[in-house]
């Protein structure tokens, strides 16, 4: 198999364990095998080895599942931020906001801040217009 077959299917298994690990039957049947291993404890006189079961289980599962959806959360990031760049190629906004999630945390922030700056003082225009807009009509309605 070559690099980009084996992330295919990578991929592919990495999203069918997304959806499968988010279903409520997928937490319904953990909760059922806590249980029955809490059960199984006096069986077992509470031992170390019965510990050990449920410590390595859970170790495992939790390590494995770090990667899975990893995976899942980078795909979706990276779809998303292309469906963003699409949006702002065929719009009005400013192209140089593509690619931006690739600036350091820093950067991100001045052109937050920057972004912030620009809409407080469009709101302050609008506010203006608004106002001007209300006052023209209010006189029109006095000189009825």
């Amino acid at each position: 198999m070559n690099g980009s077959t084996t992330s295919r299917l990578f991929s592919q298994f990495a999203s069918t364990i997304s959806d499968l690990s988010g279903r409520p039957a997928t937490f319904a049947l953990a909760v059922g095998m806590v249980v029955v291993w809490a059960v199984s404890g006096p069986f077992f006189g509470f031992s170390e080895t019965w510990q050990l079961v449920i410590n390595t289980s859970t170790t495992i599962v939790t390590f494995l599942m770090v990667f899975v959806l990893q995976n899942s959360q980078n795909r979706d990031g990276k779809a998303l931020q292309a469906k963003i760049d699409e949006l702002i190629l065929t719009s009005k906004a400013q192209n140089k906001f593509i690619g931006i999630e690739k600036l350091d945390e820093d950067e991100i922030r001045e052109v937050s801040q920057a972004l912030v700056e620009k809409a407080e003082a469009l709101e302050d225009v609008a506010d203006h217009r608004a106002e001007e807009l209300e006052g023209m009509v209010g006189n029109k309605e006095e000189s009825h």
